[in-house]
C-alpha cells in the first residue's frame, strides 16, 4: 500500500510520524473520510471545504492546495488501484514541544491514505441495531462542527455498543437531547417528514447528512430539523445513521426494541446511491 505523506508517496511500512507530532500526542488535528467510487471520491470538494474551515478555526495553516490535493488523490488511487475504497485526510499541527501551548511547532503535517470498503456480512444490505450511549458531548460550541481527531468519546461509545451486542451507539449531548451517533448523523420518519438534528446542538454537519437533504429536496419529501428527546425518538419510524463510508445504514432495533420500518427510507437510499453513481 502507497500512502502519501507531506508531499512524498511512500510505501505504508515507511510511512513514519514523529512521536512529537502534535495530533498523536495531543489530537491536535482534523481529518476527513469519504467513499472513493469508480475512481473519484465522493464530495471532494465538500470535505476539503469542512476541512478548510476547521483548519482555520484550528489555526493550521493547509500546506497544499484544494486543486493539488485533488490531484494528490487521483495519484494516490491509481497508485494503488483501488478505484472503490475509502480516502482519509489527516491533517495535524506538526512536531512540537510538549506542552498543550504550540509553541516552537514545525510545519503542518498531512498525511492522504487509502483503506479496503467494509465487508457485509451478508448479501441482505447493512442494518444495525442501535443502544443510547452513557457518554455525552458538549451541546455547543464550534469545535462540534469539525472532524478534529479528538475522538475518544467516539471510541468509548463505540466501544460500550459493542459490549452491549449492538453495532452503533446514540450520542446525547449535555443538555440530553439527541445529538449524532458514534459514526455518523441520525435521521428518522415522523408522520411522513425526514427529521434529523440541528447542527448547533453538538452536532457535525456531516456530507452525506447534506447530501440526503439535497436526495429529499429531490424526491418531494418533507424534511424537517428539530430538537428531540431519546424516548420520542423511539416513537418514530424508519430511523436511520448516515456516514460518507456506509451511505445510508436502516436502524432495525434501538436499546433492545425494534423500529417500525419506513418504505420512504429505501426510497432514500436508492436515491442516495444513484447520486453516488451518477458523481
Amino acid at each position: 500500500m502507497v500512502v502519501f505523506l507531506n508531499g512524498k508517496f511512500v510505501p505504508s511500512s515507511k510511512a513514519v510520524v514523529p512521536v512529537n507530532d502534535r495530533g498523536f500526542m495531543y489530537g491536535d488535528g482534523l481529518f476527513e473520510t469519504m467513499r472513493v467510487i469508480n475512481g473519484r471520491p465522493f464530495r471532494f470538494a465538500q470535505h476539503l471545504e469542512r476541512m478548510v474551515r476547521g483548519a482555520d478555526y484550528l489555526k493550521i495553516p493547509l500546506p497544499f492546495t484544494h486543486k493539488e490535493l485533488e490531484k494528490i488523490a487521483a495519484q494516490l488511487i491509481e497508485k494503488n488501484e483501488m478505484t472503490d475504497a475509502v480516502l482519509r485526510i489527516t491533517l495535524t499541527r506538526g512536531s512540537g514541544e510538549r506542552g498543550y501551548t504550540p509553541a516552537h511547532t514545525e510545519k503542518p503535517l498531512l498525511v492522504m491514505t487509502l483503506h479496503p470498503l467494509p465487508a457485509q456480512r451478508d448479501d441482505s444490505g447493512l442494518r444495525w441495531s442501535m443502544i443510547t450511549s452513557s457518554y455525552h458531548i458538549p451541546a455547543s460550541g464550534a469545535i462540534s462542527s469539525f472532524k478534529t481527531t479528538s475522538k475518544i468519546l467516539h471510541v468509548f461509545a463505540r466501544i460500550e455498543a459493542h459490549e452491549r451486542g449492538a453495532d452503533e451507539a446514540l450520542l446525547l449531548n449535555t443538555n440530553g437531547e439527541v445529538a449524532e451517533t458514534a459514526g455518523g448523523n441520525i435521521f428518522w420518519v415522523f408522520q411522513d417528514k425526514i427529521c434529523t438534528v440541528p447542527t448547533g446542538r453538538g452536532v457535525l454537519p456531516g456530507i452525506t447528512r447534506a447530501v440526503v437533504l439535497e436526495v429529499c429536496q429531490a424526491l418531494g419529501l418533507e424534511t424537517n430539523k428539530r430538537v428531540i428527546k431519546p424516548q420520542h425518538l423511539r416513537n418514530t419510524e424508519g430511523i436511520f445513521v448516515t456516514q460518507s463510508v456506509l451511505g445510508i445504514v436502516p436502524i432495525l432495533a434501538f436499546d433492545g426494541e425494534a423500529v417500525r420500518p419506513s418504505p420512504l427510507v429505501d426510497q432514500i437510499a436508492s436515491a442516495y446511491h444513484a447520486a453516488l453513481m451518477k458523481e
